[in-house]
């Protein structure tokens, strides 16, 4: 029995320290959060330790909880900063499209030179590269096809000077009825004959390239030397070929004495003083392109510099892999500047006169904090951030979406010696003096 009494004993004195321990616990527990610092003794040690908040030399700072900041800058230091002030202004609503594209020639201005018939080389007058001028001879070939066509010339030349007088001798007899209408007839049918004759030798003549005065002179010569009656010792085989164009050669495939056929292009003339540029529009660019509209195109080549042209056409089909329109800009290139075969870029400006929006100079929209801002002054020299959405940039301007009403006035000079000073770390309000 004596036993059974002393354990329950045992186990009290086992119980003890445990309950001691939790007591312990507990004691230290409590007093870490009655001595721990206030929240708002934190934050008044966050204050006083903040850059943001202490006075520079030259200003007074108050920070304050405020639903925007604002500046207070002295008639003198809006000076010394060139601040300068103007509202927003109405202006009709453009879009800027800029469409990518690549320089061409001017396939107006373009021709290849190739024989009309065939012959050897016999005189090569240009080269790659050079300029020459519309009427200029480029080749001179030796062709004794383009002789007997001389010769055929001006034996139907002889011919046709023979029957005019004898249709003009028929006209007299048949008039004193000293012949039969039915013979008159039929020398007027030979006369005509040899007179289409004629007509289709000049022809052949003209399609060779030669000038009027080339057969002005040749029927001089003939003329003159009828009387011999060899017309193929008068007719010259060396054919000049002529540039129908001013330009500049661009291509040469032609050697000295070399045969050449009709089927061959020996020379290409361009005129590198007006270009194509081929821009790519997409679908949704379409309502915005209209044929002579004015385009900007620009080079990374030439980043200071624009040069001006106008659509002349738009090309009524939609590229079916690349779901593109090709619109072509003819640009002056007097400097010639732009090659053919290089990307540029081409800038239209789309104008709405019925659709006015509101304008600031670029200058006065500065950016903050991910947002754009513009700074609008208010009473006693007082600046206040103003939260805006732009839109796309018009010339030196920017257009502005949302956030004024157009009668503020706003920084439009000296913006962003403003946004520096506000950013230097002060919130709320800030007095420069």
């Amino acid at each position: 029995m004596a036993a059974r009494k002393n354990r329950p004993r045992k186990n009290h004195r086992r119980r003890t320290p445990m309950k001691k321990l939790l007591i312990f616990s507990l004691i230290i527990f409590l007093s870490f959060c009655a001595g721990g610092p206030s929240e708002s003794e934190d934050n008044s040690a966050l204050v006083n330790s903040s850059p943001s908040l202490q006075t520079q030399p030259g200003q007074e700072v108050h920070a304050e909880e405020h639903d925007h900041e604002v500046l207070h800058v002295s008639p003198e230091q809006q000076k010394a900063w060139l601040i300068s002030l103007g509202q927003p202004q109405l202006e009709p609503f453009q879009k800027i499209i800029t469409l990518p594209g690549i320089v061409s020639l001017n396939q107006n201005q373009t021709a290849q030179i190739t024989p009309f018939v065939s012959g050897k080389v016999a005189e090569l007058k240009t080269d790659l590269g050079q300029e020459v001028r519309q009427g200029e001879t480029l080749i001179v070939l030796n062709s004794p096809e383009f002789a007997r066509a001389q010769a055929n010339f001006l034996q139907a030349r002889a011919n046709l000077l023979l029957s005019q007088k004898e249709y003009e001798r028929a006209q007299k007899l048949l008039a004193s009825q000293a012949i039969e209408e039915k013979e008159f007839l039929r020398r007027k049918a030979e006369h005509e004959k040899i007179v289409t004759e004629y007509g289709v030798l000049e022809s052949i003549l003209h399609s060779y390239g030669i000038t009027p005065a080339y057969l002005e002179a040749l029927i001089a010569k003939g003329d003159a030397l009828s009387q011999k009656g060899d017309f193929y010792q008068i007719a010259n085989p060396l054919l000049p070929l002529l540039s129908p164009i001013n330009g500049t050669v661009i291509f040469r495939d032609v050697i000295t004495g070399e045969q050449v056929n009709p089927d061959k292009v020996l020379l290409t003339i361009a005129n590198l003083s007006s270009l194509w540029v081929i821009l790519d529009a997409y679908e949704k660019d379409l309502p915005y392109l209209k044929e002579k509209s004015s385009v900007a195109i620009s080079s990374t080549l030439y980043p200071n510099q624009i040069f001006h042209g106008r659509i002349e056409t738009i090309n009524a089909i939609i590229d079916e892999k690349l779901r593109t329109v090709k619109v072509r800009v003819v640009v002056p290139n007097s400097k010639r500047l732009l090659k053919p075969n290089m990307f540029v870029q081409g800038q239209i400006i789309w104008q709405d006169p019925n659709q006015k929006v509101l304008t600031l100079p670029e200058e006065a929209v500065q950016s903050l904090n991910d947002e754009k801002i513009v700074f609008v002054a208010g009473a006693e020299d007082k600046f206040s951030i103003k939260h805006i959405k732009i839109g796309e940039v018009i010339g030196q301007r920017r257009i502005i979406l949302s956030g004024l009403s157009g009668d503020e006035l706003v920084v439009i000079k000296g913006a962003h010696t403003l946004k520096t000073e506000l950013t230097k770390g002060t919130t709320g309000h800030a007095h420069v003096h």
